[in-house]
């Protein structure tokens, strides 16, 4: 269910859109009784190995209605059927593999070659029971998000997108990590399976606050895993957990790495990073100095510029300021900044409350939204900023404006999104790949959450359209990748970034980047454009996974050797 009256494309989806109430929030009896009404339309209709069957339940007289069986359902990281295939304990990993199994035996069955599918699903029989044995020599790693910020939806997409890739691989066993609380105190808990696929951070800490409560499970969840202990125990090899709270200590002692899937604070300012190299643990992105760099927007311009790089003017607004005399904070911005300049938080992630203010009015209701007091926005300034269906808005005392980067007589203007990934050369010394940058189009006024990183909201062109002719456009994207890896040693990145940025090309030739922000734990959900990047570079998105995770190993062994020789 969502806040619309029709469930259409978008809510179906588009993770965080909508929610999925599992079980249905009805009596058992009529569970059961939608339960068989299913089985039955299954068996009738003749279908084989799965099926999911949309339907209603009239408010006035409980009557069910069956109206839409689809045999091959959608499969995106929001769908029901990875939904539902959670509560008795499968990750969708798993739940492929089953649903592969199941289909190879069905076509056996059937006729078709039977003594080569026979074959076929031996080989895969003892692959699973391998797997199985295996488990406890895989490299076991915390994938950790979720956060308190208003990016917190999507970190939960890139931490499941990260556990889905690694728990596919014979070399990683991941373990998904949910982090809540707040800046002074950083609450962990492991998640079972279930829990971490529902529809976003919000469902998913409400159902850790249930457990934590002492609710027990839904009657009809637990007669169904008892139903499915013969998939569950060949395919999942546990029952299904409650959510379990963890300390830094007993993180270390349960894992040998950590991949911090959070975007935006915390995560991305080096607060998590300092408690991890408390206990050893290796992690992913850069260190700590960096990461407290890249997340404060105003310092990381300051050092750009100071280094020679091209930034936007740029001043902090504070709240104190605004608070002193309103009118005279909007006057000294509007005498540094014409209209239209752009307004963000200083220190969260990229996209989140980034707006374009257009006039006095657009500024008085981002300064009253930033600065409020309540938790809830105010609806007149939400109205005035065009705030979308859900769109959060988070509380600073400070707030950065930049001027508005524009074409300026520029032959060609256009905004790009480049990715890095950095080696250990045999010499110990940094080396930095840095990745064809993608085009990125918006919709709006400025790129969204949602466009840069879930699927259908976004259009990213990869490579970027520099210029129409092959050569002068590799020309042009050898300077702009030129450029990006000088701020990545600026602000010595290290294991992987996303850095935004605008070029101009002039007539002459000439290049001119302008760089807006620098992510030091980009978003990493499958529809971000850094994994389009990779490809171009013979990447797969877990070879790329793969990398993060052993440059974060060997930057903690090269740490320790020197601890040790000090």
């Amino acid at each position: 269910m969502k806040g619309e009256e029709m469930f259409d494309y978008r809510s179906k989806y588009l993770p965080g859109l909508s929610r999925k109430i599992t079980p249905i929030d009805l009596p058992e009896d009529k569970i059961q009784e939608i339960r068989e009404a299913c089985q039955e339309m299954f068996r009738t209709f003749g279908f084989q190995v799965y099926a999911r069957l949309d339907g209603f339940i009239q408010a006035s007289d409980g009557s069910l209605f069956l109206n839409d069986p689809n045999t091959t359902s959608g499969m995106l990281p929001a769908s029901f059927f990875f939904h539902q295939a959670a509560e008795i304990g499968l990750n969708p990993s798993q739940f492929l593999t089953y649903l592969i199994r199941t289909s190879l035996a069905a076509r056996r069955r059937a006729g078709m070659q039977p003594v080569r599918l026979g074959g076929i699903l031996a080989r895969l029989d003892a692959a699973v029971a391998s797997r199985q044995r295996q488990e406890q020599q895989r490299t076991k790693v915390a994938v950790i998000m979720g956060g308190y910020s208003s990016e917190r939806h999507i970190s939960v997409e890139s931490g499941r997108n990260i556990y889905e890739k690694l728990s596919s691989s014979v070399k990683y066993e991941p373990i998904p990590v949910f982090l809540t609380g707040s800046a002074q105190e950083h609450k962990l808990y492991v998640l079972p399976i279930n829990v971490m696929l529902k529809d976003n951070a919000d469902d998913i800490r409400e159902k850790i606050e249930y457990a934590e409560a002492g609710h027990e499970l839904h009657p009809v969840l637990a007669k169904i895993r008892r139903e499915a202990e013969a998939i569950t125990g060949t395919y999942a090899g546990q029952p299904t957990a409650q959510p379990r709270r963890i300390s830094f200590e007993g993180l270390a002692e349960m894992v040998d790495e950590v991949f911090i899937a959070l975007h935006g604070r915390p995560g991305e300012d080096g607060a998590l990073q300092k408690e991890l190299e408390q206990f050893g643990l290796p992690y992913n992105g850069s260190g700590v100095e960096s990461s407290s760099i890249t997340i404060n927007k105003f310092e990381t311009n300051r050092r750009l510029r100071e280094a020679g790089l091209r930034v936007a003017e740029h001043r902090m607004a504070n709240r104190l300021e605004w608070q002193a005399d309103a009118e005279t904070f909007y006057r000294s911005l509007e005498t540094q900044f014409h209209y239209p300049f752009i307004a963000k938080p200083a220190d969260d992630g990229c996209s989140s409350a980034v707006k374009k203010i257009k006039n006095r009015q657009e500024l008085e209701a981002f300064s009253q939204l930033i600065f409020r007091d309540q938790e809830d926005l105010l609806p007149e300034a939400a109205r005035t900023l065009h705030l979308g269906f859900k769109e959060e808005f988070p509380q600073k005392d400070a707030f950065l404006v930049e001027t508005l980067i524009s074409r300026d007589g520029a032959q060609h203007f256009l905004e790009v999104t480049g990715g890095l990934l950095t080696h250990w050369r045999p010499d110990g010394s940094l080396n930095i790949e840095v990745f064809e940058a993608s085009e990125a189009l918006a919709t709006g006024e400025v790129l969204s959450l949602e466009e840069k990183f879930l699927a259908g909201e976004g259009q990213n062109i990869t490579p970027a359209r520099y210029a129409p002719d092959p050569t002068e456009r590799q020309r042009i994207s050898e300077e702009v990748k030129k450029e990006l890896r000088r701020v990545a040693e600026v602000l010595n990145i290290q294991g992987y970034a996303r850095i935004d940025a605008f070029v101009r090309v002039r007539e002459t030739g000439a290049v001119e980047v302008l760089i807006i922000e620098v992510n030091s734990l980009p978003g990493m959900t499958p529809a971000t454009c850094i994994f389009h990047q990779t490809a171009l570079n013979g990447y797969t998105p877990y070879d790329f996974i793969d990398r993060i995770l052993e440059f974060g190993k060997e930057r903690q062994r090269k740490l320790q050797v020197e601890t040790k020789s000090k």
